[in-house]
């Protein structure tokens, strides 16, 4: 059971959009959270004594390797504190014990309380966190649970060990994560709301001095200039609309400025992937593109142009977060890999 995102609707339940910016506590959530679960598991006909584990969605926890974590009293404490930030992810590993809690004393038998592969997930080498200016370090924040879910799905198809393998892979959706992956481990990783390409709502990179300007200029307050990189720079930004399909219809229309600005996404995804590549000293086996964005066959034609000279280019179906959640469970109660302590 993966938590609940703002607004989602999903059988038949429902939860409501937080207030932004009135510092409310996504914490109070937790009761309707937790209840809204347990309604959609009884309307599935699911009894919780059935199940043999509980996956939440692992939120802004300190750095940790990739993989499947127990949900324990430090996890706990360090999701409640918004160590590294507010985010309803947070709430993932408190709702999986809970109900994994309440599981437990229904059947009597052990049930997992776990998360897969958070968004806290760092496998960075100590060279990728060097930025150039000592205050600001590079750090881990990657779609990390979808890269890591595509590469073993990949593999697994293929009959191959995640082990000895290297791939570029490009999450683009709204916000894009272009990471070298080796041997399963995401060795970089562009921050999707500090760097890197732009995407449909995200600025990306920006040009420094001007970046510093623009805050100074008096035009805008900190939470506006956030929102403006993070929720409205992008396409957004140019077009108006964040719309993939929109803009391509707009495109078939003879619309020049999108079609220029669309394929300027192409263009920086295109560099990024080359600038990743880097990383694999040893050679590029394949590059994988995932997410919703890869459903814009012109977007990855404009990609594949740039790069299928460095590898061969695969289109790999995303993997829900729901599925990747469950996915890495399985792993751990199949014994295909061991689950780690937080």
């Amino acid at each position: 059971v993966g938590w609940f995102q703002e607004g989602q609707q999903a059988s038949g339940a429902t939860l409501p959009a937080p207030a932004t910016g009135s510092g409310s506590d996504l914490w109070e959530e937790f009761p309707l959270r937790l209840s809204a679960v347990r309604d959609w598991l009884a309307k599935e006909n699911m009894i919780l004594g059935d199940l043999a584990a509980v996956v939440g969605r692992g939120g802004l926890l300190r750095p940790v390797s990739g993989g499947a974590y127990s949900v324990n009293e430090t996890m706990l404490a360090d999701a409640r504190g918004s160590r590294r930030g507010k985010h309803a992810s947070n709430l993932g590993c408190a709702l999986a014990r809970a109900l994994a809690d309440e599981a437990e004393r229904q059947s009597g038998e052990e049930v997992l309380a776990l998360v897969v592969d958070p968004v806290s997930t760092d496998e960075f080498e100590d060279v990728a966190r060097i930025s150039g200016l000592r205050e600001i370090p590079r750090i881990s924040l990657s779609h990390a649970l979808s890269i890591h879910a595509v590469v073993h799905r990949f593999c697994k198809r293929r009959d191959q060990p995640v082990e000895g393998t290297s791939f570029v892979v490009a999450h683009l959706g709204g916000g894009i994560s272009v990471c070298p992956v080796s041997d399963g481990k995401i060795m970089d990783a562009n921050n999707a709301n500090s760097g890197g390409p732009f995407s449909p709502t995200r600025a990306g990179g920006l040009p420094t001095q001007e970046l510093i300007a623009l805050c100074f200029s008096g035009r805008f307050t900190h939470g506006e200039l956030v929102e403006m990189t993070v929720k409205r720079g992008g396409l957004l930004s140019y077009l108006g609309t964040d719309d993939a399909r929109e803009i391509e219809n707009r495109i078939e229309a003879g619309d020049e400025e999108a079609a220029l600005v669309y394929e300027a996404m192409a263009y920086q995804i295109s560099k990024e992937i080359g600038a990743m590549a880097t990383v694999l000293r040893d050679g590029v086996q394949g590059i994988l593109l995932t997410g919703g964005l890869t459903g814009s066959e012109v977007l990855v034609e404009w990609i594949s142009q740039r790069v299928n000279f460095i590898a061969p280019v695969e289109v790999c179906t995303a993997v829900e977060e729901m599925e990747a959640l469950a996915l890495g469970a399985i792993r751990v109660l199949n014994g295909e890999t061991q689950m780690k302590e937080y």
